[in-house]
């Protein structure tokens, strides 16, 4: 018999024949393949789920999902008219009903692996899977399974789509997407009566003393050390030995319990695992969760501080999150929570305060309409649409209303009400794709990750508005040979002020000494640790250090023509109109682990640059000659036994780093090629670049490098710094400078000039700036190239359409800044809690009508006391100039 389904809008229509019905768009339907990843949780523009009011449309050949309102979209565009309809129904379950860890499920395994976008307890509800197939633009419907009366391959594809596990387990085997699943010990785990309890501090390895790494087997009790890991958490093995010998399959590591969770390892499944009775499995061996912020530990992952060094953190926990406070939870536009996907608070701590800035809202969202529009085909792929549709889930307030007061009193009554707020799963994996640090379950550096972000937002910017203007400026900095006190004037381009913390400036500086000694008494005589004491700076110090001069290492007197003593000191050449303030709170322990600085202080509400803008070349100064260091290579590898002059601007080796390097175990050719590609930035950003190419074929392979074997006697003019004139630089370099505003035939002349490398060439470029009488009209700008990641001083940028507003004595080909008055309001600010940036959690405020929000992953409420004094990045937004 013949049976209307569906959504009564729809019109919706059964046909008679379903296979007369579907023979023409037979050839349209495909089975998926190995590699293709089908989107049956989140639609690709919006964060629309078969639980959603509308459910989700698969299309049956891109597999792409989407939401009702978008599908129509897909199908005019793609022509594409069989879709698979996907329903869940949640609801409650009705008095009486058998219980179950599960929700029970009318179809079976229909939706396998689907995410849901709400928070419930399995054991109160239930839900009901629909599945159909709809045919536009008619919305002819055909319910699933329907094996008798549709075509073999239909049925074969539709099986193939409702059984297709997660579109993110698809990705490498090491990315984050590979969701951690429950223990299947963790039910039945055996805990042996025997009496232990673990002290809150003071841990140490049973079998070997070590005193990080450390892990608890939940079966007896044993404190054992972990692997050693690459990441520098160290460890002897000794936890993996314990459970070879007695097969006690869980256990958790010591110094990461938080009542949000832990991290929690079956070495029976050889895998990182869930265990929802955690807090009981603790409990036995007298661990309260709840109780752990308060005993200094952290929720993050390879935290390698000692039990010694955990304590410092007490405060810090409950201080940042305001923690014992009734804060007020706030729903609507601009309220909208992040969900932790795990380690990924740095993403959305980052994302929350970029669109509270006006110019990304404009940018993304304003033009909501005409990006997803022109979209391409596979809109997951797409950078634009995808930082519109977070966007818009953060700014529509569709996912951040209020329960209504019926629920209200009964989620008060059992505390277990939890705002949706969006999961960004799709947006991580777009963003990290290729990354070897953001596409990990690891967690990251905020800074590092801002960044990275600004990059991405450069080079997708091409043709329209550019939102990450808003950052951009000219540091000027002025180097001075200490000996003939000459000076040289460069620019760079910059995204973030780095402020330093002077720990020697703290106003509380003997009471730091004092608990440092007590401190190293009590390590000494295996006492508790002192109550710790953290550093109070004044902001004043931290700008005064700011402007400080500092040594230059290996600084080459063009005067004097030798290595000489030389000093820098930093300045504005513009200001931003939004000022990013980093504090320079992290520093690199012996093990390669950012170690955090304990300190506060006291950031002001307004601030006022305007002392520090720079004044280029003053009256009685004397410039520095315009000449390079020639290097000297000994012989050449044809064997002619001479020495040569080569490039003065091919960087040197800093065999030192190499040897660093080398020193953990990568070959030494390719640590000298970390080093020299990294343009001897030092060795972290080297170790970086061995991570980002270790799976390159020539890895290992010796640094060529080119033009090197030039004949000594053909020494180029100074402009072109003995590179050939047919060397020609790749497209992407001159791509990358000249979409930052440089002519073409300058940045052409500058990449020669620096053998291709970007950094050396923009410095060139301001230093030789181009004469009047060689200036010609440049190419159209071209659209920004891949390059490599961003690093401290991230320059690789696209921008091709802003209105700019250039400071007086800028050079017109310049890159575009915005300049402007250095007066500043404070409207919001990252935090950070916890000891590396490689563990802990982010959370963020934001001033939103006056009143400050602190936003920590899902959660949104009204701050009562945002702690100003103990942020990691601020944000600063020009004030008018009345």
């Amino acid at each position: 018999s013949q049976k209307r389904t569906g959504h009564p809008s729809e019109n919706a229509k059964m046909a008679a024949d379903l296979g007369e019905l579907l023979v023409p768009y037979m050839p349209t339907i495909r089975v998926p393949r190995t590699g293709d990843r089908v989107f049956k949780s989140e639609c690709a523009f919006s964060y629309d789920s078969p639980e959603s009011e509308g459910g989700l449309y698969v299309c049956m050949n891109t597999f792409l999902g989407f939401g009702r309102e978008h599908v129509e979209r897909h199908y005019r565009k793609t022509g594409q008219s069989v879709y698979m309809h996907l329903k869940r129904h949640v609801k409650e379950k009705s008095p009486g009903a058998a219980g179950g860890a599960i929700p029970r499920r009318r179809n079976g395994k229909v939706f396998l692996d689907l995410e849901l976008n709400r928070d419930f307890n399995g054991d109160e509800y239930e839900c009901e899977d629909e599945a159909k197939l709809v045919i536009f633009p008619d919305h002819y419907e055909i319910p699933l399974p329907n094996i008798e009366e549709l075509p073999a391959l239909v049925t074969i594809a539709c099986d193939a789509v409702l059984n297709a596990v997660s579109a993110y387990k698809k990705q490498e085997h090491d990315s984050w997407e590979e969701e951690i699943q429950t223990s299947k010990h963790s039910r039945g785990l055996r805990q042996l009566d025997n009496g232990v309890r673990i002290p809150p501090s003071g841990w140490k390895c049973q079998k070997c003393e070590m005193r990080e790494n450390l892990w608890l087997n939940l079966t007896d009790g044993s404190v054992l050390c972990g692997k050693w890991f690459f990441d520098g958490a160290g460890g002897n093995g000794h936890a993996l030995e314990h459970y070879k010998e007695t097969k006690f399959p869980l256990a958790v590591k010591l110094d990461n319990i938080t009542p949000d969770g832990a991290d929690i390892y079956s070495f029976d499944e050889e895998e990182a695992v869930l265990d929802p009775q955690i807090s009981e499995h603790l409990q036995h061996f007298g661990i309260d969760m709840l109780q752990m912020q308060r005993n200094g530990t952290e929720n993050g992952h390879h935290n390698t501080d000692n039990s010694n060094d955990a304590r410092p953190r007490v405060s810090e926990w409950e201080v940042i999150q305001e923690a014992g406070m009734k804060l007020k939870a706030v729903y609507g536009s601009g309220f909208t929570g992040i969900k932790n996907l795990g380690n990924s608070c740095y993403l959305g701590t980052t994302m929350q305060v970029l669109f509270s800035i006006p110019e990304f809202q404009r940018a993304y969202v304003g033009n909501l309409q005409r990006i997803f529009d022109y979209s391409p085909l596979d809109p997951t792929t797409d950078f634009n649409t995808q930082m519109a549709k977070l966007g818009h889930g953060l700014l529509s307030g569709l996912f951040s209303k209020p329960p209504i007061k019926s629920e209200l009193i009964e989620q008060v009554m059992k505390e277990e009400h939890k705002p949706k707020g969006i999961s960004p799963k799709m947006f991580k994996a777009l963003i990290s794709r290729g990354h070897p640090e953001f596409s990990s379950n690891r967690q990251q550096d905020a800074h590092e990750f801002f960044l990275h972000l600004i990059n991405l937002v450069e080079r997708n910017s091409a043709g329209s508005e550019n939102p990450s203007d808003v950052f951009r400026h000219l540091v000027e900095e002025r180097v001075q040979c200490c000996q003939t006190k000459r000076v040289r004037y460069t620019h760079k381009v910059d995204y973030v002020m780095q402020l330093p913390a002077p720990m020697e400036a703290a106003s509380n500086r003997e009471e730091l000494i004092a608990y440092e000694a007590k401190r190293k008494e009590a390590e000494e005589n295996m006492r508790a640790p002192p109550e710790p004491v953290r550093a109070r700076i004044p902001f004043t110090a931290c700008l005064q250090a700011f402007t400080e001069p500092e040594n230059v290492p290996d600084f080459w007197s063009s005067a004097l023509q030798a290595k000489s003593a030389g000093v820098k000191t930093s300045r504005f050449a513009s200001f931003p109109e939004y000022l990013v303030m980093q504090i320079k709170k992290f520093t690199f322990g012996v093990d390669w682990v950012p170690k955090k600085l304990d300190l506060s202080i006291e950031v002001p509400d307004f601030l006022d640059l305007s002392r520090f803008r720079g004044t280029g070349l003053q009256a009685g100064e004397e410039e520095l000659p315009d000449l390079a260091p020639p290097i000297v290579l000994p012989e050449d590898t044809r064997g002619e036994g001479q020495f040569q002059l080569v490039s003065p601007l091919s960087p040197e080796i800093d065999e030192s780093a190499a040897m660093q390097l080398a020193e953990m175990g990568f070959p030494l050719e390719a640590c000298r090629k970390a080093v020299y590609y990294t343009g001897n930035m030092g060795p972290e950003m080297a170790f970086n670049w061995i991570i980002a190419h270790m799976e390159e074929p020539d890895f290992a392979e010796p640094l060529a490098l080119p033009s090197f074997m030039e004949p000594a006697t053909s020494m180029a003019s100074p402009g072109l710094a003995g590179t050939p004139l047919d060397n020609q630089p790749p497209e992407e370099s001159i791509a990358i400078l000249t979409s930052m505003g440089f002519p073409r035939r300058h940045t052409v002349q500058a990449l020669r000039a620096s053998n291709n490398n970007l950094e050396r060439a923009l410095d060139w470029i301001f230093t030789h700036p181009e004469r009047e009488e060689d200036e010609e009209t440049s190419d159209a700008l071209s659209d920004m190239a891949d390059t490599t990641e961003p690093n401290d001083n991230v320059f690789s940028n696209a921008n091709t359409n802003s209105d700019s507003t250039l400071s007086p004595d800028q050079d017109p080909s310049g890159p575009r800044v915005k300049d402007g008055p250095g007066r500043y309001e404070l409207f919001a600010f990252i935090s950070h809690m916890g000891a590396s940036t490689m563990s802990g959690h982010y959370i963020c405020h934001v001033k939103k009508e006056g009143r400050w929000v602190i936003f920590n992953d899902h959660k949104v409420c009204l701050s009562e006391r945002p702690p100003k004094d103990l942020g990691y990045i601020y944000f600063y937004r020009r004030l008018s100039s009345r």
